[in-house]
């Protein structure tokens, strides 16, 4: 486990020591600034939208309804914290009681 969390953070350690050393265009910079939100909407979409191997946009998905209105308290909030506990407690309640 050590050996590996070494490997990993020689690996990234590498590539912010690199990214620091060379001169990188702008418009590079400017395309890795939307990269987490792409990987966080890659990982976060399936899970909301597809149920069982299909999409289900009804009242009965539980992910959907806690996502909406996570993505509600993060609009008023702006607040990333606030809005990963409404919707983890959205969802908790929704799974309890419905």
């Amino acid at each position: 486990m050590l050996l590996g969390g070494l490997i990993t953070f020689g690996m990234r350690f590498s590539l912010i020591y690199l990214f620091g050393r060379f001169d990188i265009p702008e418009t590079i910079r400017k395309a890795l600034h939307y990269v987490p939100p792409a990987v966080l909407s890659a990982i976060i979409f399936p899970e909301l939208f597809l149920r069982e191997g299909a999409l289900n946009l009804t009242l009965d998905n539980h992910r959907l309804l806690a996502g909406i209105l996570a993505v509600l308290v993060a609009w008023f909030s702006k607040n990333i914290l606030i809005t990963i506990i409404a919707g983890m407690i959205a969802l908790f309640l929704l799974q309890f009681f419905l």
